[in-house]
Parts: C-alpha cells; structure tokens; sequence
C-alpha cells in the first residue's frame, strides 16, 4: 500500500511542487519515497510514489518501478502474484525480487492491456511505456483503491488523495456546492451515482477501468472488466453447492489476502463477516490472529459479551479499545483536513479511532468484513425485499413473514421497513434509502433536490438493489473511508469479500437461497457452519459498527453550543436558526443524527 501521483501534460512540473505532493503522500508511505520526470514531444511526464513496504521489504522493489523498458507506481496488492510469476517463468520469464511489483509490470510487458484482468488485488496504478511514451491509468475491478483526477490547460494531474492532488497541482480547488448539498440533503449513499466530488473540476477514475493517454496527449477510455455484466443465476445449482461453493471461495480469498512479509490485523465485531475472516486464519490457515474491537457505551451498538465470548471459543489475541468520547470536534477537524473533504458517516470517525490504536499495536495491515452484506444480504430491508419473490405463493410468503417477524423483524426500527408487504406492495419504493431528505432539503436556504434513482443491474428486485449497494451506493463509500482513515496511520486496508470469483459465485446462486428461515446471509452462514462458532452464526442482531452522536457531543456544553453559533460559511446555504432549534431537542431520530453530523462535517470543512 502506498501514495502515487503524477502529471502528464504540455505545462510545466516544478521541484517544490513535487516535494510538498511527496511531503502530503508521507503517511501513506512513510518507508520510502521516489519520483521520475520525462520530457516527450514537448510535454511533461511526472510519476511519484511513498512506499509501505508490505512484501518484499526491500529496496528493490521500491517506485518508481523500471522493467525493462517500462516504468510503473501501484497503490495496493496484487493478491495472486505468486500465481501469476510461476505462469511468466513457464514462459520464460526470471525476477531479481520476491514481491508483486515486479511480477506487474512483467504481466503487462507479455499480456498488455489483457494483465489487468488477471490482476486479483486492489490498486491504483500508472504505466508508462517508454518506448512509446504511451500512459496508461488503471484501477482496480472493485475501486478498492482511490484514484482522483483533475484536468486543466496545463495538463492532468492523478494522486491517490485530494490534498497530494492540490499540491501537485499547486492549485486551491473550489467547492462543488452541489456535491454538499447532496451529502446534506440525501446522505452518503448518494455520493457515488454522481461523477462529482467534494471539488470543482476533481473526479474518480472509474473502478475497473483503464485511461490511456498517448504519446500525442490523446486519451482513450474503456473496462478491462465489465461489471455490470458479469453475473447470472445457475438456476441449478442446488443449496448445498451454494454453500461449498461460498466456503471454498471465501477461504482461497482469505489464503492470498494474507499474504504479507509483516503481521497483520483484524477489525472485529460481534458479527458473522470478521468473524468468518478471524475464523477461517485461525481455524483453517493456523494464523496468530489478533483482533481489534471498538466498545461503544451506548447499548444499542453494544457487542462486547458476545466478542468475548467468540475470542474465547477461537484463542485468538484480542485488544479491546473503549471509543473515546473526549474532544469530539477537535478530533473531527483533524479526520477532515486529513481526508481533505467531510466524512460520510459516524462510524468512519470510530473507525478511526479503532485503526490507530491498530497501528499503536505496530501493525501494517487490517482486514475488514467489508461487501459482505452486498453479496449474501444483510440489510434490513433485503428481508422486504425478498419477500417480494414469494408474492404469487401465499404459503411460502406467510411462512417467510412469520420467520421474520419471530426474529431480526423485530430489531427493525425505521418506520417503512417495519411492513413486510412494503415492496409486494410497491416494488418501486426507495424512500427509506434517503430517509427524511425532504425535511433535510428545508434546512437549506434555497432548498435542494434530486430525485433517487438506481442503475438497473438486475432483472430480480432484491439482487439489482444488492448490486446498487455494492457498486454505487454503500460500497464506494466505505472503501474510500477504510482507506483514507488506514493509510493516515499508515496501514493497509485489505476487504477479502471483495474477490471476483467469490463475487461471481455469490451472484450465480439462486435468489430463492439468499434468505432461509427468516435469516440473512443464510449461504454464508451455513458455509462457515464448522469453522466460525454457532453463537454468531445463529445470532439474529445486527449490529453494524456504529455510534450515537450523543454519546461523542455534549449539545448541552459551552463549546458545542458555540461551534453552532458561531459565524460560519455554512450558514450561507444552510439556515442557522433551524439548525440552532434543532440542537436543543432531548432525542433525535436517527435519521436527523445522521443529518446533524453531516452539517457539523460540512461546517468544518469549509472553514477549512
């Protein structure tokens, strides 16, 4: 894991920008640092790179990276390289390093633009030919890493952060004020079906995409892996090979991904998704796991018993990290100055919390539970939305209902979802996902909206809805978060559900296996029956990692009272006296603690 960026362009690259890019990139990659720049038909090629030097400690294997006549800088892992190598040396092909460096850029020299998908592994990555001068641009199938851009008459800047984008550029960006009030308005899970960032003028490459920009400045743009297309159901494929299928994937997915010449570390809740991945590098990989767990005060989010009990049963090392609730707005101005933009929900800001105590450990890399939920269910309204599959079959559907009712039915708590016939009803219906945003959208002065819509994926409900999570809505968030907040502690964020052929089997499954008995996450579950312990497994509560924000905010306190008060660029678009009436009620929805911590965000980060 590391920092790249770099410029390609007819304008001119000067030293002190270069220095203060490398300086703001130092956390991502405190090991090592090092940069190249090309003059080419009167245009300028710059690739910098920080290093965390994870396989093949070293300096070898340090970027930028020359092969033969080629150069490359990669943010990330590739998880099969071993793999990948034995295939090359069939082929003739010998390596002076041990690590995946190497094994890229000779994948790229014999199978070209085909490489990128064989890659399995996260990563942000620049190419340059140099030979042809021709560059190329590539991100990874899932956008595990992050890959911002921007574009002016000098020429195109890429990095893996917004703030080593300005600096290289040596350029303030304005606010994109729609992008704000999007996220005021509709939350985090609209962030993502737009092009726009938090910046004017600043986007993503696409995930899974390659940019080639040639020796003319000219620019082409296409997928090395179509994912809006790479799935279907096996209508016979029975439960049973669902399952195997699952545990068999699941585990050669954990066996790469623990691939590393330094320790690693797991985020641990009480729920099946780190569980599974604790379990199976304790129980099937015999790896010294060590788990990390944030306790929250509010028993709402509460799992300590149940992690306890799960260390116990595993013995595994565990650290229990109580969340701290100290010195909440300051803390938060350093997670945005650090992120270079506002945080998209509460957890990331514990989240933090948990990967620097992480880090404190001496470790270098963490592994999450993240798209677990997105490949086997796990939301609550998947539940509604399968139902919707039983719709012409009142037996089954009576017998689906009342599993659901004697049991995660009853832990639902938002006003929509609480109606089993919901979509049965209504299989258009969307409103819960951007929850009271007509409310939110009066709390601005000239209001704002935008009206919900989703990509069709999938001709089945509750899959299409699935594959919007994974692609568009929660996924790209959270990947962008585990990111920003590990690497600014320097550690690596590795996401083994996130593994295309896991993925690719979790999708070929029949929809009618998704949801068995009332329970979510019925195949997974079942395919780590054995390996993770039945008390999580048969455990209905979802818990998710979360706070209240009462519990981090006194709004009764001199300061907090202040900040809200106190004169700011925010109140230009959003009205004072409103949110001032809000702050002082007793209990908020969640859904407008949700809101007020997305103006606090917002707050801060444009006095900043």
């Amino acid at each position: 894991m590391c920092g790249i960026a770099g410029f390609i362009g007819p304008g001119s690259i000067d030293s002190l920008s270069v220095s203060n890019c490398l300086d703001s990139m130092h956390h991502r990659g405190p090991d090592a640092n090092g940069y190249k720049i090309f003059t080419h038909n009167n245009h300028k090629i710059a690739l910098l790179h920080t290093r965390l030097a994870i396989i093949d400690l070293d300096n070898r294997s340090a970027q930028p990276f020359r092969y033969q006549n080629s150069m490359i800088i990669f943010n990330g892992e590739i998880y099969n390289f071993i793999e990948i190598r034995a295939e090359l040396e069939v082929h003739g092909f010998s390596f002076k390093t041990t690590g995946d460096t190497e094994v890229v850029a000779a994948a790229i020299d014999f199978w070209g633009d085909d490489a990128y998908s064989k890659f399995e592994g996260m990563w942000a990555m620049a190419h340059l030919d140099l030979e042809s001068m021709n560059l190329t641009l590539s991100r990874d199938k899932f956008g595990e890493k992050p890959f911002y851009i921007y574009e002016n008459e000098k020429g195109l800047y890429f990095s893996s952060e917004i703030n080593s984008l300005r600096n290289l550029a040596n350029k303030s960006f304005e606010v994109n004020f729609n992008h704000l009030k999007r996220y005021l308005v509709n939350g985090y899970k609209s962030l993502f079906k737009t092009s726009e960032t938090f910046f004017q003028g600043v986007k993503c490459l696409e995930k899974a995409s390659l940019l080639k920009i040639d020796n003319n400045l000219s620019k082409s743009h296409f997928l090395f892996w179509d994912f809006t297309n790479s799935y279907e159901e096996n209508k016979d494929m029975s439960f049973r090979d669902a399952v195997s299928g699952t545990r068999d994937k699941l585990i050669q997915s954990m066996n790469i991904r623990t691939r590393s010449d330094v320790p690693l570390a797991f985020c641990m809740s009480g729920g099946i998704d780190s569980n599974s991945l604790i379990s199976i590098a304790k129980r099937e990989l015999d790896y010294d796991v060590h788990g990390f767990t944030l306790i929250s005060a509010d028993q709402r989010y509460e799992e300590d018993m149940l992690v306890e009990k799960s260390v116990k049963d595993l013995g595994i090392q565990h650290t229990k990290i109580p969340l701290d609730t100290n010195n909440f707005l300051n803390n938060l101005r350093e997670l945005i100055d650090c992120h270079g933009q506002p945080v998209s929900t509460i957890s990331y800001y514990i989240h933090w919390d948990l990967v620097k105590n992480v880090a404190k450990n001496g470790y270098k890399i963490s592994i999450s539970g993240t798209a677990a939920d997105e490949l086997f269910t796990g939301y609550y309204d998947h539940n509604n939305l399968y139902f919707n599959e039983f719709k012409n079959s009142s037996q089954e559907l009576d017998e689906a209902i009342n599993y659901w009712k004697n049991g995660i039915g009853s832990f639902v708590r938002n006003p929509f979802l609480k109606d089993p016939y919901l979509y049965i009803n209504n299989s258009n219906f969307r409103k819960h996902i951007y929850l009271n945003n007509d409310l939110f959208s009066e709390f601005l002065i000239d209001g704002w909206y935008e009206e919900f819509y989703e990509r069709k994926f999938h001709k089945n409900l509750l899959r299409n809805r699935m594959l919007n999570e994974l692609f568009e809505e929660a996924i790209p968030v959270i990947l962008l978060e585990d990111d920003l907040n590990a690497m600014s502690v320097s550690i690596e964020n590795r996401s083994p559900f996130l593994d295309t052929d896991l993925f690719s089997h979790a999708y070929s499954v029949p929809s009618k296996f998704l949801i068995y008995k009332g329970k979510t996450k019925s195949i997974l579950r079942e395919a780590m029956r054995g390996i993770v312990p039945d008390f999580i497994l048969d455990n209905d509560r979802k818990v998710g990692f979360n706070a209240s924000l009462s519990e981090l905010l006194d709004f009764s306190s001199s300061e907090t009272l202040d900040f809200f008060k106190k004169d700011s660029k925010i109140y230009e678009i959003v009205n004072k006296e409103k949110i001032l009436n809000l702050i002082k009620q007793d209990e908020l929805p969640n859904s407008f603690s949700k809101f007020l911590f997305n103006f606090i965000n917002a707050k801060i980060f444009l006095e900043q």
